[in-house]
């Protein structure tokens, strides 16, 4: 890829609690991110070519008819929910690359109201493949993924405390952020005395309910040089995964070893090839946080540590901020908001800007990663440089 695209523009609207973003509607979130994402890069709707989007969809008609975009020359989904989120940067970077669009807008929103993410099996017509969910008392993916958590915890020794250290590195981060909903400091006896939700995992290894919106354009790398702000250069992006992963955990047929991973192995490996880097080379990683083991089983698929290690590593201190690797030091899904990997992506446009409010020093390179959830997987690297 090389660096053929960059992101020069983030823009994002406040972060609610589920339902308090009402009266607005979801696209007119969508409308106040894309507004002041274009603001940001130095650009109106009339340069907008491209729109990538993913996750839950959004109706690029009534998108196009809202902003008064004259005509796109692209539009594409990654499909596959959460996991799919850095997967539009894949999408915009082709679209740059190839010539398909000058100016591409990434979008992604939710508002939850009502539907609730957190019962997504409930929200599904019985069918054969998914039936036995919700007849073992599986309502959601934290119930689901129980499951592949306490089977870590049976392979490889991980302790709760490991998670507790993963939600409580969020939580200090999102002390100094003012966009984070959960800014209170939170102690270890805390943690291990909230209530069980599925065991082993509690209330606090979920990530928040919120609304919100975020967008980010893309541009060519010899376009972004002339923009307001220092671009942000897509090193590396990739989507897809490997058939061992299939449905993430709603897919109980996985091997042993995909069982207790988050299936982004495959993806890491095309990135750090893609980018000619390695793990060592990252300097923040923004990753994935919908529940708090997920980052544990991360941190061994993308090669910070070995498989099996991800315990002991976290309780070392080493995802905190001054830590070997600094993991969402905006707070994360855990603890700023979740508006399904998009907070991330702007994070990491933050950090390679040198403009985060928890700055790691001298950052150049940022991993971010989608899910894990259904493929396509997905997950970018990004760069200070070209």
């Amino acid at each position: 890829m090389k660096a053929k695209a960059a992101i020069v523009g983030v823009g994002a609207t406040p972060y609610y609690y589920r339902g308090e973003s009402e009266p607005q509607t979801l696209f007119e979130l969508i409308d106040k991110a894309t507004l002041a994402a274009l603001d940001d890069a130095g650009l109106t709707v009339a340069d907008v070519d491209g729109v990538a989007f993913f996750a839950y969809g959004h109706e690029v008609g009534m998108l196009t008819e809202q902003l008064g975009i004259p005509e796109l020359t692209f539009a594409a989904c990654v499909s596959g929910g959460g996991g799919g989120c850095p997967g539009i940067l894949d999408l915009a970077a082709m679209a740059i690359e190839t010539g398909r669009a000058k100016t591409v807008l990434c979008i992604g929103a939710n508002q939850q109201g009502k539907r609730r993410y957190g019962q997504t099996m409930t929200n599904l017509a019985l069918t054969p493949d998914n039936i036995f969910h919700t007849l073992a008392g599986l309502p959601g993916p934290g119930q689901t993924l129980a499951l592949s958590v306490r089977r870590h915890m049976h392979e490889f020794g991980t302790r709760r405390e490991a998670f507790g250290e993963v939600v409580i590195a969020s939580r200090l981060a999102a002390a100094t952020r003012e966009t984070a909903l959960r800014r209170k400091p939170l102690t270890m006896e805390e943690y291990l005395a909230a209530p069980m939700l599925a065991d082993p995992m509690c209330r606090l290894d979920f990530c928040l309910e919120t609304d919100g919106a975020v967008a980010v354009v893309v541009t060519s790398a010899e376009r972004a040089a002339d923009r307001p702000h220092k671009p942000v250069h897509i090193a590396a992006s990739a989507h897809g995964g490997a058939r061992d992963w299939g449905r993430a955990f709603f897919w109980l047929n996985q091997s042993a070893e995909a069982f207790t991973g988050s299936g982004g192995g495959p993806i890491g490996r095309r990135l750090y090839e893609a980018a000619g880097i390695g793990p060592s080379d990252i300097d923040v990683a923004l990753l994935y946080d919908h529940f708090s083991p997920l980052v544990v089983m991360q941190l061994e698929d993308y090669g910070f540590c070995a498989k099996g290690e991800g315990g002991p590593f976290v309780e070392s201190g080493a995802i905190r901020l001054g830590g070997s690797i600094p993991v969402n030091p905006h707070g994360g899904h855990l603890s700023e908001g979740y508006i399904i990997g998009m907070t991330h992506i702007r994070e990491a446009v933050e950090q390679l800007r040198g403009e985060a409010v928890n700055q790691v020093r001298d950052a150049r390179f940022a991993l971010v990663t989608g899910g894990p959830a259904n493929i396509p997987m997905s997950g970018a690297i990004l760069s200070a440089e070209r």
